[in-house]
């Protein structure tokens, strides 16, 4: 297993300025550090500004949390792609508006944003706002019985190979004590360690100029799979199996429970 070391919250200019997250924080934070507390790899940091998008590994429900904290502690503010739907839903939609949640209409969810009721894309929100967003890549919690990262989707992988945002691997371990996977309830008693390492952006610097045809789509979705899963690995001290999951091949639906 790699070192981890402890880490203290960073406090950056996106954090000092006043927002929504100040009020979510003070609301959320004191009773998940109840919970939870964190340890890092050495190497994990996020950039200090500019847009990224962060690839996380995903095996419970309560793994947006997890990871939004995370990303709080390391000091930028966490952000997410969410259907636009939930934009409408009284209150919920407020909060994510106010946080800087980015909308995506289901259709391909992963390239098409809404502001203000106009198309815009999600990449050039990110550059405009010069922000960070959360993108699962599985797109749901793994199938795979041993929690280790299942076939990806190409949503994060096609949003930075279109933009050139940083796109950058990560995965944790350690939630799955807190929530399992489809749990209904969580486990806070006694308080659970969730480990994060965080890789290098992904070098990406071989697909440019070439087509983004659903062939490059797919070797660099597999490069960003294999990224997360070696990160893993580390944290876990295992080995990860030689073949990734694949629920098609085992008659498992892709969304949803199973």
């Amino acid at each position: 297993m790699t070192d981890t070391v402890k880490f203290r919250s960073r406090l950056s200019a996106e954090k000092r300025r006043p927002s929504a997250f100040w009020a979510l924080a003070s609301l959320i934070l004191p009773f998940w550090s109840m919970m939870v507390r964190y340890r890092f790899t050495p190497k994990s940091k996020l950039p200090e500004s500019g847009p990224f998008i962060l690839a996380p590994n995903h095996y419970s429900e309560v793994d947006p949390i997890a990871m939004g904290a995370a990303v709080w502690h390391l000091g930028r503010l966490p952000r997410f792609m969410a259907k636009a739907s939930l934009f409408k839903v009284p209150v919920l939609g407020w909060l994510m508006r106010a946080s800087g949640q980015i909308p995506v209409q289901r259709e391909g969810a992963a390239r098409s944003a809404a502001r203000d009721g106009n198309p815009m894309s999600a990449a050039s929100l990110l550059i405009e706002r010069q922000q960070g967003v959360i993108v699962y890549p599985e797109g749901t919690l793994t199938r795979d019985p041993d929690l280790w990262p299942m076939r990806g989707k190409s949503g994060a992988v096609r949003l930075a190979l279109e933009s050139g945002i940083p796109l950058i691997p990560v995965a944790h371990w350690g939630t799955q004590h807190l929530m399992p996977r489809y749990a209904k309830r969580l486990h806070p008693f006694p308080r659970k360690t969730i480990e994060v390492s965080i890789g290098a952006p992904l070098d990406l610097s071989k697909f440019k100029g070439r087509p983004l045809d659903q062939r490059v789509i797919n070797e660099a979705t597999r490069e960003l799979m294999d990224a997360i899963t070696a990160l893993l690995a580390e944290l876990r001290g295992e080995t990860p199996p030689a073949e990734r999951w694949d629920p098609s091949k085992h008659q498992q639906s892709e969304t949803g429970r199973f």
